[in-house]
Protein backbone atom coordinates (compact mmCIF):
# COMPACT_ATOMS: atom_id res chain seq x y z
CA UNK A 1 0.00 0.00 0.00
CA UNK A 2 1.49 3.68 -1.02
CA UNK A 3 1.22 5.85 2.16
CA UNK A 4 -1.19 8.18 0.40
CA UNK A 5 -3.67 5.24 -0.18
CA UNK A 6 -6.50 4.73 2.59
CA UNK A 7 -7.51 1.05 3.22
CA UNK A 8 -10.76 0.23 2.74
CA UNK A 9 -12.21 -3.91 3.99
CA UNK A 10 -14.89 -4.64 1.92
CA UNK A 11 -17.01 -7.67 4.35
CA UNK A 12 -18.44 -10.84 2.28
CA UNK A 13 -20.01 -14.07 3.96
CA UNK A 14 -21.17 -15.47 1.60
CA UNK A 15 -21.38 -15.94 -2.38
CA UNK A 16 -24.24 -13.17 -2.64
CA UNK A 17 -22.02 -10.55 -0.85
CA UNK A 18 -18.86 -11.13 -3.25
CA UNK A 19 -21.43 -10.41 -6.02
CA UNK A 20 -21.86 -7.10 -4.43
CA UNK A 21 -18.57 -6.23 -3.40
CA UNK A 22 -16.96 -7.53 -7.00
CA UNK A 23 -17.70 -4.50 -8.94
CA UNK A 24 -16.63 -2.27 -6.02
CA UNK A 25 -13.72 -4.15 -5.84
CA UNK A 26 -12.66 -3.29 -9.45
CA UNK A 27 -13.85 0.45 -9.25
CA UNK A 28 -11.26 0.65 -6.45
CA UNK A 29 -8.59 -1.48 -7.52
CA UNK A 30 -8.42 1.52 -10.49
CA UNK A 31 -8.19 4.13 -8.42
CA UNK A 32 -4.58 5.64 -6.79
CA UNK A 33 -5.75 6.68 -3.74
CA UNK A 34 -7.84 3.34 -2.73
CA UNK A 35 -6.50 -0.25 -1.38
CA UNK A 36 -9.32 -2.19 -0.86
CA UNK A 37 -9.05 -5.25 1.21
CA UNK A 38 -11.47 -8.41 0.45
CA UNK A 39 -12.67 -9.75 4.23
CA UNK A 40 -14.23 -13.30 4.12
CA UNK A 41 -15.75 -13.57 7.38
CA UNK A 42 -16.29 -17.28 6.69
CA UNK A 43 -19.72 -17.03 7.88
CA UNK A 44 -21.51 -19.77 5.20
CA UNK A 45 -19.86 -22.44 3.61
CA UNK A 46 -20.93 -22.60 0.16
CA UNK A 47 -20.43 -25.01 -2.43
CA UNK A 48 -20.00 -22.25 -5.25
CA UNK A 49 -17.12 -20.50 -3.89
CA UNK A 50 -14.62 -22.31 -6.26
CA UNK A 51 -11.61 -20.80 -7.78
CA UNK A 52 -14.09 -20.10 -10.98
CA UNK A 53 -16.25 -18.17 -8.81
CA UNK A 54 -13.28 -15.63 -8.62
CA UNK A 55 -12.20 -15.92 -11.80
CA UNK A 56 -15.41 -15.00 -13.42
CA UNK A 57 -15.99 -11.98 -10.91
CA UNK A 58 -12.21 -10.94 -11.75
CA UNK A 59 -11.24 -11.13 -8.37
CA UNK A 60 -8.45 -12.26 -5.88
CA UNK A 61 -8.73 -14.63 -3.19
CA UNK A 62 -9.95 -12.84 0.09
CA UNK A 63 -7.04 -10.41 1.24
CA UNK A 64 -8.44 -11.66 4.81
CA UNK A 65 -10.17 -15.32 6.00
CA UNK A 66 -11.98 -14.42 9.56
CA UNK A 67 -13.12 -18.52 9.77
CA UNK A 68 -16.13 -17.49 12.02
CA UNK A 69 -18.11 -20.72 10.49
CA UNK A 70 -21.47 -21.97 11.09
CA UNK A 71 -23.71 -21.65 14.56
CA UNK A 72 -26.74 -19.73 15.53
CA UNK A 73 -27.33 -16.63 15.01
CA UNK A 74 -26.17 -15.43 18.48
CA UNK A 75 -23.18 -17.50 17.98
CA UNK A 76 -22.33 -16.25 14.34
CA UNK A 77 -22.51 -12.65 15.01
CA UNK A 78 -20.36 -13.05 18.49
CA UNK A 79 -17.31 -15.32 16.59
CA UNK A 80 -17.70 -12.67 13.54
CA UNK A 81 -17.21 -9.55 16.00
CA UNK A 82 -14.21 -11.19 17.88
CA UNK A 83 -12.41 -11.94 14.76
CA UNK A 84 -13.03 -8.65 12.78
CA UNK A 85 -12.07 -6.57 16.00
CA UNK A 86 -8.87 -8.63 15.86
CA UNK A 87 -8.28 -7.41 12.18
CA UNK A 88 -8.98 -4.25 13.08
CA UNK A 89 -6.73 -3.65 16.00
CA UNK A 90 -4.21 -5.98 13.49
CA UNK A 91 -5.19 -3.26 10.20
CA UNK A 92 -6.56 -0.64 11.52
CA UNK A 93 -8.57 0.63 8.17
CA UNK A 94 -9.77 3.68 7.13
CA UNK A 95 -13.19 2.70 6.47
CA UNK A 96 -15.35 -0.78 7.04
CA UNK A 97 -17.66 -1.27 3.97
CA UNK A 98 -20.51 -4.07 4.69
CA UNK A 99 -23.17 -5.00 2.68
CA UNK A 100 -26.38 -6.79 2.43
CA UNK A 101 -28.28 -7.73 5.49
CA UNK A 102 -26.57 -11.52 6.83
CA UNK A 103 -25.14 -12.20 10.16
CA UNK A 104 -21.49 -10.68 9.43
CA UNK A 105 -22.96 -7.57 7.95
CA UNK A 106 -24.31 -6.46 11.62
CA UNK A 107 -21.12 -7.73 13.21
CA UNK A 108 -18.99 -5.90 11.21
CA UNK A 109 -20.86 -3.15 12.13
CA UNK A 110 -20.45 -3.65 15.71
CA UNK A 111 -17.17 -4.13 16.08
CA UNK A 112 -15.96 -1.22 13.85
CA UNK A 113 -18.24 1.01 15.28
CA UNK A 114 -17.66 0.65 19.15
CA UNK A 115 -13.67 0.32 18.57
CA UNK A 116 -11.55 2.93 19.33
CA UNK A 117 -7.62 2.17 18.24
CA UNK A 118 -5.01 2.06 20.75
CA UNK A 119 -3.30 4.98 18.52
CA UNK A 120 -4.41 6.71 15.59
CA UNK A 121 -4.13 4.85 11.78
CA UNK A 122 -1.96 6.69 9.19
CA UNK A 123 -3.93 9.25 8.45
CA UNK A 124 -5.07 10.06 11.66
CA UNK A 125 -8.15 7.86 12.71
CA UNK A 126 -9.49 6.72 15.98
CA UNK A 127 -11.88 4.24 14.04
CA UNK A 128 -12.92 3.01 10.85
CA UNK A 129 -15.59 4.36 9.32
CA UNK A 130 -18.65 2.15 8.65
CA UNK A 131 -20.30 2.22 5.26
CA UNK A 132 -23.62 0.36 4.52
CA UNK A 133 -24.39 -1.00 1.24
CA UNK A 134 -28.15 -1.89 0.09
CA UNK A 135 -28.90 0.33 3.09
CA UNK A 136 -32.34 1.25 3.73
CA UNK A 137 -34.52 -2.00 2.71
CA UNK A 138 -37.15 -2.88 4.97
CA UNK A 139 -39.84 -6.24 4.72
CA UNK A 140 -41.10 -4.31 8.14
CA UNK A 141 -41.23 -8.39 9.02
CA UNK A 142 -38.90 -8.39 12.53
CA UNK A 143 -39.26 -12.10 12.96
CA UNK A 144 -37.12 -12.37 9.62
CA UNK A 145 -33.40 -11.93 11.14
CA UNK A 146 -32.46 -10.20 7.82
CA UNK A 147 -34.48 -7.00 9.21
CA UNK A 148 -32.97 -7.08 12.56
CA UNK A 149 -29.53 -7.05 11.14
CA UNK A 150 -30.88 -3.92 8.21
CA UNK A 151 -32.49 -1.92 11.47
CA UNK A 152 -29.40 -2.35 13.97
CA UNK A 153 -26.46 -1.84 10.84
CA UNK A 154 -28.60 1.37 9.77
CA UNK A 155 -28.68 2.73 12.71
CA UNK A 156 -24.78 2.42 13.43
CA UNK A 157 -23.44 2.75 10.12
CA UNK A 158 -21.73 6.21 9.23
CA UNK A 159 -22.84 6.60 5.77
CA UNK A 160 -25.87 4.65 4.22
CA UNK A 161 -26.09 3.90 0.22
CA UNK A 162 -29.33 3.20 -1.08
CA UNK A 163 -30.93 1.00 -3.90
CA UNK A 164 -33.93 3.27 -4.60
CA UNK A 165 -36.21 5.59 -3.02
CA UNK A 166 -37.98 3.24 -0.89
CA UNK A 167 -34.50 2.95 1.05
CA UNK A 168 -34.35 7.34 1.25
CA UNK A 169 -37.59 7.58 2.73
CA UNK A 170 -37.41 4.20 5.18
CA UNK A 171 -34.30 5.80 6.73
CA UNK A 172 -35.82 9.35 6.96
CA UNK A 173 -38.57 8.25 8.90
CA UNK A 174 -36.50 6.17 11.51
CA UNK A 175 -35.18 9.28 12.33
CA UNK A 176 -31.56 9.13 10.43
CA UNK A 177 -30.34 12.25 9.48
CA UNK A 178 -30.52 12.96 5.97
CA UNK A 179 -26.57 13.71 5.25
CA UNK A 180 -25.64 10.27 6.15
CA UNK A 181 -27.88 8.87 2.83
CA UNK A 182 -26.79 9.13 -0.39
CA UNK A 183 -28.64 6.99 -3.28
CA UNK A 184 -26.41 4.98 -5.52
CA UNK A 185 -28.38 2.53 -7.34
CA UNK A 186 -28.59 -1.43 -6.93
CA UNK A 187 -24.52 -2.91 -7.31
CA UNK A 188 -26.26 -6.15 -8.07
CA UNK A 189 -27.18 -4.97 -11.86
CA UNK A 190 -23.61 -3.96 -11.86
CA UNK A 191 -22.54 -7.83 -11.61
CA UNK A 192 -24.90 -8.65 -13.78
CA UNK A 193 -23.64 -6.14 -16.86
CA UNK A 194 -19.87 -7.44 -15.52
CA UNK A 195 -21.22 -11.25 -16.68
CA UNK A 196 -23.67 -10.18 -18.69
CA UNK A 197 -21.35 -11.99 -22.23
CA UNK A 198 -20.39 -15.19 -20.00
CA UNK A 199 -23.84 -15.27 -19.26
CA UNK A 200 -25.60 -15.64 -22.58
CA UNK A 201 -22.40 -17.52 -23.87
CA UNK A 202 -23.86 -20.50 -21.09
CA UNK A 203 -27.02 -21.42 -22.61
CA UNK A 204 -28.36 -23.73 -19.55
CA UNK A 205 -31.32 -24.13 -21.46
CA UNK A 206 -30.40 -25.66 -24.30
CA UNK A 207 -27.89 -28.09 -22.56
CA UNK A 208 -31.23 -29.02 -20.49
CA UNK A 209 -33.25 -29.33 -23.71
CA UNK A 210 -35.42 -26.24 -22.81
CA UNK A 211 -37.32 -23.57 -25.40
CA UNK A 212 -36.47 -20.02 -24.76
CA UNK A 213 -38.73 -18.21 -23.36
CA UNK A 214 -40.96 -21.26 -22.70
CA UNK A 215 -40.15 -22.71 -19.07
CA UNK A 216 -40.42 -21.67 -15.75
CA UNK A 217 -37.74 -21.46 -13.12
CA UNK A 218 -38.15 -22.09 -9.08
CA UNK A 219 -36.15 -21.41 -6.26
CA UNK A 220 -37.72 -21.89 -2.84
CA UNK A 221 -35.71 -22.31 0.51
CA UNK A 222 -37.71 -19.58 3.29
CA UNK A 223 -38.59 -21.45 6.24
CA UNK A 224 -41.82 -20.49 6.23
CA UNK A 225 -42.47 -22.13 2.93
CA UNK A 226 -40.35 -25.32 3.58
CA UNK A 227 -40.54 -26.15 6.82
CA UNK A 228 -43.99 -26.75 6.98
CA UNK A 229 -44.50 -30.40 5.63
CA UNK A 230 -48.26 -29.60 4.49
CA UNK A 231 -47.34 -26.23 2.67
CA UNK A 232 -44.37 -27.88 0.74
CA UNK A 233 -46.71 -30.88 -0.55
CA UNK A 234 -49.11 -27.97 -1.70
CA UNK A 235 -46.00 -26.66 -3.54
CA UNK A 236 -44.96 -29.57 -4.94
CA UNK A 237 -48.62 -29.91 -6.37
CA UNK A 238 -48.23 -26.77 -7.71
CA UNK A 239 -45.20 -27.27 -9.53
CA UNK A 240 -46.28 -30.77 -10.72
CA UNK A 241 -49.23 -29.17 -12.06
CA UNK A 242 -47.15 -26.09 -13.60
CA UNK A 243 -45.09 -28.89 -14.98
CA UNK A 244 -48.04 -29.95 -17.02
CA UNK A 245 -48.24 -26.58 -19.05
CA UNK A 246 -45.10 -25.47 -19.29
CA UNK A 247 -41.49 -27.70 -17.94
CA UNK A 248 -40.17 -26.30 -14.55
CA UNK A 249 -36.79 -25.81 -13.65
CA UNK A 250 -35.86 -26.42 -9.76
CA UNK A 251 -32.37 -25.55 -8.71
CA UNK A 252 -33.08 -27.02 -5.18
CA UNK A 253 -31.53 -25.58 -1.82
CA UNK A 254 -29.98 -28.33 0.63
CA UNK A 255 -32.70 -27.20 2.76
CA UNK A 256 -35.72 -27.31 0.87
CA UNK A 257 -33.79 -30.97 -0.11
CA UNK A 258 -33.57 -32.33 3.53
CA UNK A 259 -37.16 -31.37 3.80
CA UNK A 260 -38.39 -32.68 0.54
CA UNK A 261 -36.58 -36.21 1.43
CA UNK A 262 -38.18 -36.18 4.99
CA UNK A 263 -42.00 -35.43 3.46
CA UNK A 264 -41.42 -37.86 0.75
CA UNK A 265 -41.94 -35.71 -1.65
CA UNK A 266 -38.61 -35.57 -3.85
CA UNK A 267 -39.28 -38.76 -5.58
CA UNK A 268 -42.92 -37.32 -6.57
CA UNK A 269 -41.25 -34.26 -8.05
CA UNK A 270 -38.58 -36.28 -9.52
CA UNK A 271 -40.79 -38.61 -11.39
CA UNK A 272 -43.33 -35.93 -12.38
CA UNK A 273 -43.16 -35.12 -16.19
CA UNK A 274 -41.58 -31.75 -16.84
CA UNK A 275 -40.14 -30.75 -13.76
CA UNK A 276 -35.76 -30.83 -14.22
CA UNK A 277 -34.26 -30.93 -10.01
CA UNK A 278 -30.75 -29.38 -10.63
CA UNK A 279 -28.46 -28.91 -7.85
CA UNK A 280 -27.61 -25.33 -6.60
CA UNK A 281 -26.70 -23.48 -9.42
CA UNK A 282 -23.83 -21.07 -9.93
CA UNK A 283 -24.55 -17.26 -10.35
CA UNK A 284 -23.87 -17.36 -14.19
CA UNK A 285 -25.75 -20.67 -15.10
CA UNK A 286 -29.06 -19.53 -12.98
CA UNK A 287 -28.52 -16.09 -14.73
CA UNK A 288 -28.20 -17.94 -17.94
CA UNK A 289 -31.75 -19.92 -17.31
CA UNK A 290 -33.11 -16.49 -15.94
CA UNK A 291 -32.50 -14.75 -19.03
CA UNK A 292 -34.12 -17.41 -20.99
CA UNK A 293 -37.16 -18.35 -18.90
CA UNK A 294 -40.88 -16.92 -19.16
CA UNK A 295 -40.98 -16.74 -15.25
CA UNK A 296 -39.88 -17.25 -11.98
CA UNK A 297 -41.51 -18.30 -9.01
CA UNK A 298 -39.18 -17.66 -6.12
CA UNK A 299 -39.04 -16.86 -2.01
CA UNK A 300 -35.64 -15.31 -2.55
CA UNK A 301 -35.19 -11.94 -2.75
CA UNK A 302 -32.18 -11.01 -4.89
CA UNK A 303 -34.06 -12.44 -7.70
CA UNK A 304 -37.16 -9.82 -7.47
CA UNK A 305 -34.12 -7.51 -9.02
CA UNK A 306 -32.89 -9.13 -11.71
CA UNK A 307 -36.25 -10.07 -13.10
CA UNK A 308 -36.87 -6.62 -12.76
CA UNK A 309 -34.52 -5.46 -14.41
CA UNK A 310 -34.17 -7.91 -17.21
CA UNK A 311 -38.59 -7.60 -17.30
CA UNK A 312 -38.98 -10.91 -16.56
CA UNK A 313 -42.28 -11.51 -15.09
CA UNK A 314 -41.40 -12.71 -10.98
CA UNK A 315 -44.19 -14.35 -8.56
CA UNK A 316 -42.89 -13.75 -5.33
CA UNK A 317 -43.98 -16.40 -2.62
CA UNK A 318 -44.02 -14.46 0.35
CA UNK A 319 -46.62 -12.06 2.17
CA UNK A 320 -43.69 -8.97 2.26
CA UNK A 321 -40.92 -7.80 0.40
CA UNK A 322 -37.62 -5.29 1.54
CA UNK A 323 -37.44 -4.97 -2.29
CA UNK A 324 -40.97 -2.81 -2.53
CA UNK A 325 -39.96 -1.57 -6.41
CA UNK A 326 -39.67 -3.92 -7.48
CA UNK A 327 -43.96 -4.30 -7.01
CA UNK A 328 -44.45 -0.73 -7.60
CA UNK A 329 -41.78 -0.64 -10.92
CA UNK A 330 -40.78 -3.48 -12.06
CA UNK A 331 -42.29 -7.70 -12.50
CA UNK A 332 -42.88 -8.40 -9.49
CA UNK A 333 -46.10 -9.57 -7.56
CA UNK A 334 -46.61 -10.86 -4.23
CA UNK A 335 -48.14 -14.04 -3.89
CA UNK A 336 -49.47 -16.74 -1.07
CA UNK A 337 -51.00 -20.30 -1.71
CA UNK A 338 -54.49 -19.06 -1.65
CA UNK A 339 -53.53 -16.88 -4.68
CA UNK A 340 -50.76 -18.25 -6.21
CA UNK A 341 -52.23 -20.58 -9.13
CA UNK A 342 -54.37 -17.79 -10.30
CA UNK A 343 -51.30 -15.10 -10.34
CA UNK A 344 -49.58 -17.97 -12.17
CA UNK A 345 -51.96 -18.46 -14.53
CA UNK A 346 -52.28 -14.31 -15.36
CA UNK A 347 -48.35 -14.08 -15.45
CA UNK A 348 -48.62 -17.19 -18.28
CA UNK A 349 -50.81 -15.88 -20.21
CA UNK A 350 -49.19 -12.31 -20.70
CA UNK A 351 -46.91 -11.42 -22.94
CA UNK A 352 -42.94 -10.27 -21.48
CA UNK A 353 -42.83 -6.61 -21.22
CA UNK A 354 -39.79 -4.36 -22.40
CA UNK A 355 -37.46 -3.73 -19.28
CA UNK A 356 -38.03 -0.39 -17.66
CA UNK A 357 -35.88 -0.53 -14.73
CA UNK A 358 -35.74 1.77 -11.60
CA UNK A 359 -33.49 4.89 -11.42
CA UNK A 360 -30.19 4.52 -10.84
CA UNK A 361 -30.41 0.25 -11.71
CA UNK A 362 -28.03 1.24 -14.26
CA UNK A 363 -24.52 -0.52 -14.00
CA UNK A 364 -22.84 2.33 -12.54
CA UNK A 365 -23.25 2.20 -8.73
CA UNK A 366 -19.95 1.14 -8.34
CA UNK A 367 -17.88 4.51 -9.95
CA UNK A 368 -20.73 6.56 -7.48
CA UNK A 369 -19.79 4.36 -4.03
CA UNK A 370 -16.17 4.89 -4.94
CA UNK A 371 -16.91 8.39 -5.57
CA UNK A 372 -18.67 9.20 -2.03
CA UNK A 373 -16.22 6.78 -0.69
CA UNK A 374 -13.65 9.27 -1.55
CA UNK A 375 -15.17 12.19 -0.78
CA UNK A 376 -16.19 11.04 3.17
CA UNK A 377 -12.03 10.21 3.47
CA UNK A 378 -10.98 13.24 1.83
CA UNK A 379 -10.20 16.24 4.53
CA UNK A 380 -12.96 19.43 3.24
Amino acid sequence: MAPHQQTIHLIAAARPNFMKIAPLYHALAATDWADPVIVHTGQHYDINMSDAFFTDLRLPEPHIHLGAGTGSHAEQTGKVMMAYEKTLLDTRPDMTVVVGDVNSTLACTLAATKLVYPEPNAHGRSRPLVAHLEAGLRSFDRSMPEEINRLATDVLADLLWTPSPDGDEHLLREGIAADKIERVGNIMIDSLEMLRAHIEQTRVADELDLPKGGYVVTTLHRPGNVDDPAKLAALCDLLVDTAKRLPVVFPVHPRTRKNLVAAGLLTRLAAAPGIHLLEPQSYIRFMSLVFDCMLVLTDSGGIQEETTYLGVPCLTLRPNTERPITVSAGTNRLCALDNVREELDKALDQARSAATPPDLWDGHTAVRVAAAIHKALTPS
